[in-house]
């Protein structure tokens, strides 16, 4: 167990990292990211040592086990992980990040289980940054109309971005 000690006399404590190296490969990776993204402004004046625990713990554990799994020859220790790891990235994609730099690699496997959960994922990435640039296209949009309806644009301007944001849409 690590323990970090907070300012306001509070403690954090995580998992030890040389425990993290018995579980599954991609649980680290999970733990990182649900740290990183759920947890760690709580942790107030302890963030940024946990921030370099974390740093850590992907150097130490996470990027070895995955990257041993990954690049191995064992395709079923390779499909149980791209399993679970699909079924992730089906639920919240930023927990499945770290994986998406070793995609190109799995694609050019033999196994064509291997390269169809890779695809899967693949396009699970692609699926979550066409919603984002869409929502951000939405944003837009509101505010364009926001401005034609109080007469601040004219209506070739709001014609124009109007026709953008329908192709992107499409």
């Amino acid at each position: 167990m690590r323990i970090f000690k907070k300012k306001d006399g509070g403690i954090v404590q995580l998992i030890d990292k040389d425990d993290m190296k018995e579980w599954p490969i991609e649980l680290p990776l999970l733990f990182i990211e649900y740290i990183r993204n759920k947890q760690l402004e709580s942790y107030g004046s302890a963030k940024k040592d946990v921030e370099s625990y974390l740093d850590e713990i992907m150097t130490d554990v996470a990027i070895p086990g995955l990257v041993n799994v990954l690049e191995g020859d064992d395709n079923e220790k390779i499909i149980l992980a791209l399993t679970r790891i699909e079924e992730i990235s089906k639920k919240d994609i930023e927990m499945a990040k770290p994986i998406k730099k070793y995609l190109n690699y799995l694609l050019e496997k033999n196994d064509k289980q291997i390269v169809n959960l890779a695809q899967t994922i693949s396009k699970n990435f692609t699926n979550a940054e066409r919603k984002k640039e869409l929502a951000q296209k939405r944003k837009y949009m509101r505010e364009k109309e926001n401005l034609f309806l109080e007469g601040k644009i004219s209506g070739e301007e709001y014609a124009k971005a109007r026709k953008e944001y329908l192709t992107l849409k499409e």
